[in-house]
């Protein structure tokens, strides 16, 4: 097992953007790192049943049943198509600019939330986890479920410490648009917009 192309592979794939990233970069913008932080433990946790799903055989369920992948598909597009449209309805203007103080207990929820359901009704995401990892594993180097274990940790620790670079990114970018509120209507409105894409595309497009 070469774990130093595994990283690599993992690294390629968490520096493409995606709707990950957009929800990461727009929550630290208008909430701020911790809720950002919340979204990419959300995220994390997705990822983390991703890789279990994958090694019970659900992405084989996927290829033998394409009803459930597009069920699941549809669902997942549909979801971040809505928090598209909502960051396109939402009033312009960052907390930091309107005044707000923190955020509650329950933002933090939704901010994990988002980040959780973002990700786990993302079925190309089991596949990914589901095509990749077997690539590492070798009868050779011990027990399967261990070897599948430690790598789908591998694949989550990456992945947040990725997102965990996002969300800080995402505050610095919110700091700087405060002051730029022609800025933040456009950066409100890109980022709803590319998140709708995402969700139509996802809903609409088949192919794996």
């Amino acid at each position: 097992m070469d774990i130093g192309v595994f990283l690599l592979a993992l690294a390629m794939v968490y520096l493409l953007p995606g709707p990950d990233m957009i929800l990461l970069l727009h929550t630290g913008a208008r909430d701020g790192c911790r809720a950002a932080l919340a979204t990419a433990l959300g995220l994390g946790l997705a990822r983390g049943c991703h890789v279990a799903l994958a090694a019970t055989g659900l992405a084989l369920l996927f290829r033998t049943a394409p009803w459930t992948f597009d069920g699941v598909r549809i669902g997942g597009g549909l979801y971040l198509a809505w928090i598209g449209l909502q960051l396109l309805r939402a009033p312009v203007g960052l907390p930091e600019a309107t005044g707000a103080v923190g955020l509650s207990t329950v933002s933090y929820r939704r901010a994990f939330s988002r980040g959780l359901l973002t990700n786990l009704l993302n079925p190309k995401a089991l596949l990914f986890c589901s095509v990749l990892l077997p690539q590492f594993i070798h009868p050779q180097n011990g027990p399967l479920a261990l070897q599948f274990a430690l790598l789908g940790g591998v694949l989550v620790v990456v992945g947040l410490g990725f997102d965990s670079f996002y969300a800080v990114s995402g505050e610095r970018m919110g700091r700087w648009l405060a002051r730029h509120r022609t800025m933040q209507r456009m950066q409100q409105w890109g980022f709803g917009g590319i998140l709708l894409g995402f969700g139509v595309r996802l809903a609409l497009i088949r192919d794996l």
